[in-house]
């Protein structure tokens, strides 16, 4: 009954003209920045939280719902009319949905696209309503062992799976917990990694951070981009065509399942949602030839599981304080910036504000529809501005949002700094979601592992009691081992056969 009594409690504040606006101005942008290729979600939140400093929370948190629902169909636009996924989570709608467009049905691609893409939104903020709090009760039973093995499971799942290679994706959670460490020591004092100057002692800024890491690199990629889409690739037909929209709802019921159950999986992400929804849906299909030269229902599997993979994603975000996805990180950052401090006691103490964030994001999925169905052409006219006439925009607004927050030209600088960091990250394969995500649970579990040294009289052993404790260890083990044993098999089978060619030759 409290979980009715909090959404009914939050209702009038979502509701409000304030959060309204911010829905609707945030699906927007979402839109448009999914469109452009080489922009994201994650992008684009980490411009927009410098700028909602002096907002409320909740206007602040509609916003961004509005940009990452938004965002997620946007991808759609320029993989349906140019064969580039606008989005990583838009790969699989290139399959089935430019094919489509080449046969003179973009408009109907586009319209499933849309329609999909908000009944799989609407379904994640549904999962992550039912989901959350209950799982948030069960974390309020952690002890500070239990979060440190937890802690621990979220950066290496994160560090091997995010990234082609495990070393790679080590050396990205090791920068970040360096980062995390900057400042004052929280239980004894102490300056750490500071060198002395007054600027560095109350630590980096996680949204100094964010924006480096991710505005500034694709900014100097859409500088370094060729030219615009020319109006032959965009053209659009507005020629009525029937369709069995019907024939569409086991596809979405199917789709709507596997992106949640995927975006609760830490490291997976929509892309992968929408593959292996488009591949189930073609291996379930008794018309398989059908699948990757135009079949409507490929593209509104796919478009259905990226975008239910959304909310979904921040469950474990939410509740434990575990972002499973770079994207899921950054709207941790923005929490941290109003206040909001992720973990089960979110939904106790910040009750309201929590439930309203996640009807905004059932708003907001009604929003894609409205906007998308109704303002097509005006997002398709996104993909004719020139490139690098967007990259000083989003370094300008970057610049003045960071600089904003502490009227500050040093945070300024490091913003910049790790712009460039993140860009040569990007070059060498490095992730930076790992970087991110160690800079928030790298100071968590250095907590829980301390209290719980303290609790126990310095006993290593404290952190070995309790079932969660060894449920955790074996998850560990388990999503580490498991693809690193893979690889290993990989590789060696490689070897194998490079040695038989060599042999035959």
């Amino acid at each position: 009954m409290d979980i009715i009594n909090y959404i009914l409690e939050a209702i009038p504040l979502v509701l409000s003209m304030g959060v309204i606006a911010a829905m609707v101005f945030g699906t927007a942008v979402g839109i448009a920045v999914g469109a452009l290729p080489g922009l994201s979600a994650t992008m684009g939140i980490a411009v927009l939280i410098p700028l909602t400093f002096s907002m409320e929370p909740l206007v602040a948190l509609g916003m961004i719902a509005g940009i990452y629902n938004g965002a997620m169909y946007g991808g759609a636009i320029p993989a349906i009319l140019l064969r580039i996924p606008g989005t990583p989570a838009g790969i699989a709608t290139v399959f089935d949905g430019y094919p489509m467009a080449q046969k003179g049905q973009a408009k109907l691609a586009l319209n499933i696209a849309v329609a999909s893409s908000a009944i799989g939104s609407a379904a994640s903020a549904i999962a992550l309503l039912v989901l959350a709090p209950p799982l948030a009760a069960l974390a309020l039973k952690f002890s500070p062992a239990n979060y440190f093995w937890l802690a621990t499971f979220g950066l290496m799942t994160i560090a091997v799976l995010l990234s082609d290679s495990a070393y790679k994706g080590l050396l990205s959670v090791c920068l970040g917990l360096v980062l995390g460490m900057v400042g004052i020591d929280p239980i004894m004092g102490n300056e750490r990694f500071a060198f002395n100057d007054m600027h560095l002692l109350s630590g980096i800024d996680i949204i100094v951070l964010l924006t480096g890491l991710y505005a500034i690199p694709p900014a100097i990629e859409l500088a370094l981009s060729s030219k615009p889409a020319s109006d032959s690739e965009l053209e659009i037909s507005d020629k009525k065509e029937p369709f069995a929209w019907r024939s569409l709802i086991p596809v979405w019921v199917k789709a709507s399942g596997i992106g949640v159950v995927t975006g609760v999986i830490p490291a997976l992400g929509g892309n992968i949602a929408a593959i292996f929804a488009w591949n189930e849906q073609r291996r379930g299909d008794p018309d398989k030839e059908k699948y990757g030269k135009g079949a409507p229902e490929g593209v509104a599997a796919a478009e259905c599981a990226n975008n239910a993979d959304t909310a979904a994603s921040l469950i474990p975000a939410l509740t434990l304080g575990i972002p499973g996805s770079g994207v899921a990180a950054v709207i941790l950052g923005a929490l941290l910036v109003h206040g909001l401090r992720p973990g089960p006691q979110l939904f106790q103490q910040d009750a309201p504000i929590t439930y309203g964030f996640m009807l905004t994001l059932l708003i907001t999925a009604g929003l894609v529809w409205v906007l998308g169905r109704y303002g097509a052409m005006v997002f398709v006219n996104v993909l004719r501005l020139p490139p690098r006439l967007l990259a000083p925009m989003i370094i300008c607004m970057t610049v003045i949002g960071v600089y904003s927050i502490h009227n500050s030209f040093y945070e300024v600088w490091l913003m910049l700094g790790f712009g460039m960091l993140g860009y040569a990250m990007e070059r060498l394969n490095i992730p930076t979601p790992p970087a991110v995500l160690a800079v928030i649970l790298g100071p968590m579990a250095e907590s829980a592992l301390r209290r719980s040294l303290l609790i126990s009289g310095n006993d290593v052993g404290y952190l070995f009691s309790g079932v969660i404790s060894w449920l955790l260890i074996c998850a560990i083990l388990l999503s580490v081992g498991v693809p690193l044993f893979r690889k290993f098999l990989n590789r060696k089978s490689k070897d194998s056969s490079d040695l038989a060619q060599t042999v035959e030759k």
